[in-house]
């Protein structure tokens, strides 16, 4: 499997295939709404912007595993984000990136992409994975590894 092969829930509770964004560069978040680094929303909506065009698209997945940071149901978290930060980028349903219940994806992308010293699990909200064109998972940044430190990858992927 890769990782057009997955299948994804959006926020409005629709099925998705990650194969729809095949050629696309992809950074895949796992969110927050109660968190400090919440205010990367603002960030990951500003690459967004700024690199749509050229291909870019940021996924959001809303988890709840770190401090119960995302305790929202789905319109919640949808209201918020479009309220709070006026996001466009797609958002996914909540879902778990750790443990027995970790989203198929997550599992995938923990794999290819291991943490520091090899570690599979992700450590807090705003774990960010950066994928290439043709899917494959370049880089794993943590959360305190703001958007705008990511230009630079990004672009050399576009």
């Amino acid at each position: 499997m890769d990782i057009y092969d997955y299948g994804v829930k959006t926020i409005d509770g629709q099925h998705k295939l990650l194969g729809d964004y095949k050629g696309k560069v992809l950074l895949i978040v796992n969110t927050a709404s109660k968190c400090g680094f919440t205010p990367q929303y603002q960030g990951l909506e500003a690459l967004y912007q700024k690199y749509k065009d050229r291909g870019l698209v940021v996924l959001a997945f809303p988890c709840n595993q770190f401090g119960h940071q995302e305790p929202g149901n789905e319109h919640e978290i949808q209201e918020f984000c479009s309220s709070s930060y006026a996001i466009s980028f797609p958002l996914f349903a909540k879902i778990e990136v750790n443990g027995a219940n970790a989203h198929p994806l997550y599992q995938y992308l923990k794999n290819e992409k291991p943490g520091v010293l090899g570690s599979r699990g992700i450590k807090w909200n705003f774990t960010k994975f950066l994928v290439d064109k043709t899917g494959k998972v370049v880089k794993r940044y943590a959360s305190t590894d703001k958007p705008e430190a990511l230009v630079e990858d990004i672009e050399h992927l576009l």
